[in-house]
């Protein structure tokens, strides 16, 4: 059963996101604080809208809250994110998330984050970084351990 009782009346369906592990030159991975995830480390990202590509919704999200260009956009993952005790509010997301390289490292952030770091994939576990994300990079890093592509972690 889910933690919240849903009627015809306030019937929601989960909404699709997109989300990035976005790695610089240096092979480390970009982290953000949001007080939407409790001030904890997550990935950049957001809603697709409506009548936009996912590559497009990506691009866009990452270049609003990051100011980062990013390229060399390769499929990673899709996890359900239902009601996180982590997340601001109860929502069903669907993340589906890429990996891409910085074209460059000026980051600006917007409203959504309040700091950032660029870390090294194999500590992240050793920083207050929210589960999803958590999980995410676990999977970046078992596929180039076991040089795999990384869409047979599905």
């Amino acid at each position: 059963m889910f933690p919240v009782q849903l009627t015809d009346k306030n019937k929601r369906y989960p909404e699709a996101t997109v989300g990035a592990i976005i790695v610089n030159n240096s092979g480390d991975i970009f982290l953000m604080k949001s007080d939407k995830w409790k001030g904890m480390y997550c990935l950049p990202g957001g809603h697709i809208e409506v009548g936009e590509s996912i590559s497009d919704a990506l691009r866009r999200e990452i270049k609003e809250e990051t100011n980062l260009d990013i390229s060399t956009i390769q499929f990673h993952s899709i996890q359900d994110c239902i009601f996180s005790e982590y997340y601001h509010e109860q929502k069903h997301f669907i993340f589906i998330d890429f990996v891409c390289k910085a074209i460059s490292e000026i980051v600006k952030l917007n409203e959504e984050g309040t700091e950032y770091i660029w870390a090294n994939p194999h500590t992240i576990k050793e920083l207050p970084v929210e589960p999803y994300t958590l999980k995410t990079i676990a999977l970046y890093n078992k596929a180039k351990i076991v040089n795999e592509p990384l869409d047979r972690y599905i």
